[in-house]
């Protein structure tokens, strides 16, 4: 494949550009002479900058290719030459096609518009504070195009600078109105040049009324960039594919060291047959064994390989022959080795489409569907059954959640686990259709390193999260390998930005640990309707877990209401007369069930569940409430509300009975407050707050 050649803008032709779409630029002129600078100069008018226009010079000042405030026909000769000798001593190879002079922009606030092609999802728009330090700031925030007139509102007041534009400190405001509008024209730039790879105005004038760009950069392309496709639900598989009613284990063995050993053995629970295939045994764990998959006399729907890899292509076109509709290749051995790897996966993949066989894998760890006891993989032990959907990109990551998933006491099942490994065929998109269709499936985890097919990955989200919720965990969030942009948008606006930014257009909550996740998928999947708001009330026996509960709330978004007057009068008739009043609810550390109940009533009558999205119930170990009976409280009341109820047991292994109780009627429990309010923060993220 050719690779597609791109070149830089000069500055007059970025300008030029970007003022057919209504971005404000200056008057400018280029010239080649010092004599040619002092005219242009007084054309322009007092005082102008002058800079470098040269191909090879990406960061003009630091080149000492910028003089700025020149005041007369002498200092614009002087800035002329000084430019010229610093750029030849900064970089002596530079090409240098003139000296761009230009009128000088009154100061004001420094920000950056910019735009970038991301792989996976497309075009990215960058906005935040600019200038000469906006590396050192690093106050942007990006939007994936296409946007809506709110997303470029909500963009230009997500940044901490924000407070610069709508006035600080007694100074006036800036005008939002031209910087909404200037960026609106810089996404239309942008959708509409399809040769542009990248874009940056750097810095972007504010005043008071108006603004100007001071300098721009176009990066364009031969041809037009190539974006990524669209989703298309006629390409998914269709879920009978993942429901075999025979199965067989190519490479099955006796020898515990094996994979085929593991592979095997976990499918022997499996409903229907299933058939070890190996041509050096005629019994494998108790099984008849079976030379080739040819020599089964029953049809075959899916197969599981660990045979090496040179070996699977042919093994592929003999499945093919048998009318294999699924082949799961465990083996590793292909693209992620070298390109002869590559080559070999190449042809798997050609063979299966010739019979239609779709393929998990290879290199994976396999998948397993607990509710229909198909466990294709080689996990020490298979999960329970459960309604949590896991597809990672990692093996092993799969592996240690389902180890997880088992631990005493803290057990759950999933319904789905998948280990996508090359995706050669089925990719991120098969597997969330599965998990979307599957009436086992009623939260969807993800551990995500690359989504290929971004753009189709987040039309499918999108409509899945309306349904199911999507918890996202995102690895490679860190800087280090990263090479150095070439501009200021590249390096601001990385990858991992992008895809919080994506999951955010789509509905994903991103998490940062397995815990967060599969608290949030709990949460999540329990819930009777969507949650629509962040608001909060609490109600708690413990003073000290009250007060901390603010400073949690504070700390992860939630908002903690204030209860209307008339409902704490209601309280007054059958609290003490000296409870706080307020909310959090200290019910004081005498509080029995029916205050607890009380407080329940009130917040849950229909009329006064418009004032609350969440409430959370928090408890201590004490003599005069049992935890059995916070646990019934949460019960009864979750069944009253639509609203989420959520608790906190807050004291060790003699409040285990409440929990347990309250688990079993999937009510959300925790042990730890600060975790209470994570959770609740992290799924409740991108919710705007009423």
């Amino acid at each position: 494949m050719t690779e597609k050649k791109t070149h830089m803008l000069s500055e007059a032709e970025g300008y030029s550009l970007l003022r057919k779409y209504n971005v404000p630029a200056p008057v400018f002129e280029i010239v080649t002479s010092p004599e040619d600078a002092a005219k242009a100069a007084e054309k322009i008018g007092y005082p102008v900058v002058m800079k470098i226009v040269s191909p090879q010079i990406i960061h003009k000042s630091d080149a000492g290719g910028v003089v700025v405030g020149i005041p007369d026909a002498d200092g614009a000769k002087a800035a002329y030459e000084k430019i010229i000798t610093s750029v030849k001593a900064y970089n002596p190879q530079a090409e240098i096609k003139g000296i761009i002079v230009e009128e000088m922009a009154k100061k004001g606030l420094e920000l950056i518009i910019g735009g970038k092609i991301d792989p996976a999802f497309g075009r990215v728009i960058t906005f935040g504070l600019g200038g000469t330090m906006v590396e050192f700031h690093r106050d942007v925030a990006i939007r994936l195009l296409p946007v809506t007139d709110d997303e470029i509102r909500s963009l230009i007041r997500s940044i901490k600078g924000y407070t610069l534009i709508k006035g600080y400190r007694g100074e006036e405001p800036k005008d939002e109105e031209f910087l909404f509008n200037t960026i609106k024209n810089a996404c239309t730039f942008f959708e509409t040049n399809e040769n542009v790879v990248e874009f940056d105005i750097n810095p972007l004038l504010l005043y008071e009324k108006g603004g100007s760009a001071v300098d721009a950069r176009v990066i364009i392309q031969d041809e037009p960039v190539a974006l990524p496709i669209h989703y298309n639900p006629e390409k998914i598989v269709p879920l009978e594919y993942f429901k075999p009613a025979a199965v067989a284990v190519i490479g099955a063995s006796d020898d515990k060291t094996k994979m085929g050993y593991a592979a095997f053995r976990n499918l022997l629970q499996f409903t229907g047959p299933v058939y070890p295939v190996n041509n050096k045994r005629e019994e494998i764990q108790g099984k008849k064994c079976y030379p080739s998959i040819s020599a089964i006399p029953g049809p075959v729907d899916m197969v599981v390989l660990t045979i090496p890899a040179k070996f699977v292509p042919s093994t592929i076109e003999e499945c093919g022959q048998k009318g294999v509709k699924m082949a799961v290749i465990i083996t590793a051995g292909f693209k992620e080795m070298n390109e002869e790897g590559r080559a070999l996966e190449n042809k798997v993949v050609e063979i299966a489409r010739k019979y239609g066989i779709r393929i998990v894998g290879p290199n994976c760890l396999g998948l397993i569907l607990p509710p229909y006891k198909l466990d294709t993989t080689y996990v020490a032990a298979s999960p329970l059954p459960g309604d949590i959907a896991f597809i990672s990109q990692s093996g092993a990551m799969a592996n240690s959640v389902v180890g997880m998933s088992l631990t005493k006491g803290h057990e759950f099942g999933f319904s789905e686990v998948v280990s996508v490994g090359n995706q050669c065929d089925l990719d991120y998109l098969d597997y969330l259709g599965y998990a979307a269709n599957d009436p086992h499936t009623k939260s969807i985890i993800l551990y995500v390193e690359e989504i290929k097919n971004g753009v189709a990955f987040m039309e499918m989200a999108r409509e899945i999260t309306k349904k199911k919720p999507i918890i996202a965990i995102k690895a490679g969030s860190s800087k280090r390998g990263q090479a150095a942009a070439a501009s200021h948008t590249g390096s601001l606006s990385g990858s991992y930005e992008v895809y919080m930014e994506a999951f955010r257009k789509c509905g994903v909550i991103a998490v940062t640990t397995v815990t967060e996740a599969f608290q949030c998928a709990k949460v999540m999947g329990a819930l009777k309707k969507p949650l629509y708001g962040k608001r909060a009330v609490v109600i708690t026996n413990a003073g000290g877990f009250a007060v901390l509960s603010n400073d949690y709330a504070e700390l992860w978004g939630i908002d903690i209401v204030d209860i209307p007057e008339h409902l704490i009068e209601e309280m007054d008739t059958f609290l003490p007369p000296f409870w706080n009043r307020n909310n959090p609810v200290d019910l004081l550390g005498d509080a029995d069930e029916a205050r607890f109940r009380g407080v329940l009533d009130v917040l849950t009558r229909e009329e006064n569940e418009t004032l609350w999205d969440i409430a959370v119930i928090i408890t201590f170990p004490n003599k005069v409430l049992s935890p059995e009976q916070v646990g019934q409280v949460l019960i009864d009341y979750q069944k009253k509300s639509e609203n989420l109820i959520v608790g906190c047991f807050i004291g060790g292994d003699c409040l285990q009975p409440g929990v347990d109780l309250a688990r079993e009627h999937d009510i959300p429990v925790y042990d730890e407050l600060e975790f209470v309010y994570r959770t609740l923060g992290l799924m409740t993220k991108n919710i705007v707050r009423k």
